[in-house]
């Protein structure tokens, strides 16, 4: 996840951290930055890469998993779903 543009979470306004966070990590895999079948980091890492809480982390991950890009697996972690199983992205027309 060394992208360009990091995640700012002090920029977030009118919505809540963990929902722009998982919009920011949803634009990645959709565009490829993080592949199907790829590892996310673990809640901890995330949450130190995100610069956010740890309990905000695991929002961002179920998040994920509710819009159905992730799945994740017990004491395995959290992977991109593979892309034919996405649904379609919310601002899509």
């Amino acid at each position: 996840m060394s992208d360009e543009q990091e995640f700012d979470p002090e920029s977030v306004v009118g919505e809540y951290v963990y929902a722009a966070a998982a919009d920011y990590l949803e634009a990645r895999i959709r565009d490829g930055r993080i592949p199907p079948g790829a590892a996310l980091p673990g809640e901890r890492a995330l949450a130190e890469q995100l610069h956010v809480a740890l309990g905000t982390a695991r929002r961002v991950i179920k998040e994920l998993r509710d819009r159905g890009l992730v799945r994740t697996l017990p004491a395995k972690g959290s992977f991109v779903a593979p892309a034919d199983q996405w649904p379609p992205a919310a601002n899509a027309e």
